[in-house]
């Protein structure tokens, strides 16, 4: 071959960038609610008067369950 261009890489099946990214968001959540970093941000300091712990699991969380429910809706289109 000349001009050593690269053949372009094969379609993704239809699914399959969707299912790329729960996987990834699933690991996102394994790792933000791991014990070592839960204990970072259970050293007892405060944010508007609540432990930084329970503001932390609880944005974690609703972050993880809003951008399923954004990655599901977007897949079943």
């Amino acid at each position: 071959m000349t001009g050593g261009s690269a053949p372009p890489p094969a379609p993704t099946p239809p699914g399959r960038a969707g299912t790329d990214r729960l996987i990834a968001l699933f690991l996102f959540g394994v790792v933000a609610f791991n014990p070592p970093l839960l204990r970072v941000f259970g050293a007892g300091d405060t944010l508007f008067g609540l432990p930084l712990l329970y503001v932390y699991a609880l944005g974690v969380w609703g972050a993880v369950i809003a951008l399923s429910a954004v990655l599901l809706e977007r897949r079943g289109r």
